[in-house]
């Protein structure tokens, strides 16, 4: 069995990083390119940085603080925010990410993962899904999560797989920021339609949260925030406890 990752993440927001609760109420953090250095040395297997305002804002990702991010790092990077079209992959690419992530922009331009796929191979492509529930049905987001597109959200997951998506990361919006544990239920129905590896996001708030979220079926790797940037989680202590419960991680 593959070894799980612990991913923290960075939402910058006028380059500082913010953490909210079901992506609203945002609260500034910390500087990015220390709390990069940081999780670098901490142990953690990846990183994300995600420009959380640029695709409202219809601006491109800020490069010049990614660059300074990614220099503190010997861990790959996904980064994402303003993807629109293939410049975009470029000029990420460029400035130290390993890979993209598109979440707006799939959504506006449905032939982006498949060129992107083609020119940078699937490995670089990360297709990021915003995800609420709407009745008794999972719904795609836009715009930072404010906008119901009305799309059906494991359609969605399928879709990306079928353009050439490398990876899926799957953001639940009622878990964001409410460390009540991963939504399970959406990450099985997701699990079950796709082959890809799945990055789970929104929910986490104890080390058991993570155990759980490992013993599922397809799911890759956890993705949190609030509990790793509070000191709540240390992911050296995660990573022990989950191999205690026989959870492969690299140590």
């Amino acid at each position: 069995m593959l070894a799980k990752r612990i991913v923290p993440c960075l939402d910058i927001r006028d380059g500082r990083v913010v953490k909210g609760i079901r992506f609203k109420e945002l609260q500034d953090i910390q500087d990015p390119v220390e709390l990069a250095r940081f999780y670098n040395d901490e142990g953690a297997d990846e990183l994300v940085f995600y420009d959380i305002t640029a695709s409202i804002e219809e601006r491109s990702l800020f490069t010049h603080l990614l660059e300074s991010v990614a220099s503190q790092l010997f861990i790959p990077l996904t980064v994402g925010g303003g993807i629109r079209q293939l410049s975009d992959f470029d000029s990420v690419l460029r400035s130290g990410a390993d890979k993209v992530s598109v979440n707006t922009g799939a959504i506006d331009n449905r032939d982006l993962i498949h060129q992107a796929a083609l020119r940078y191979g699937s490995q670089c492509v990360v297709l990021s899904m915003d995800v609420s529930r709407v009745g008794d049905e999972y719904h795609v987001f836009r715009g930072a999560g404010r906008v119901d597109t009305g799309m059906d959200a494991l359609e969605w997951a399928v879709w990306g797989q079928e353009q050439g998506a490398g990876e899926l990361v799957i953001n639940s919006i009622d878990a964001d920021g409410v460390q009540g544990g991963f939504d399970l239920s959406l990450l099985a129905a997701i699990a079950q339609r796709v082959q890809l590896p799945i990055v789970a996001s929104g929910g986490a708030g104890t080390m058991q949260h993570f155990a759980d979220l490992f013993k599922m079926v397809g799911i890759d790797a956890g993705l949190a925030a609030s509990v790793f940037h509070s000191g709540e989680i240390r992911i050296p202590a995660l990573k022990e406890f989950l191999h205690s419960q026989d959870i492969p991680v690299r140590r």
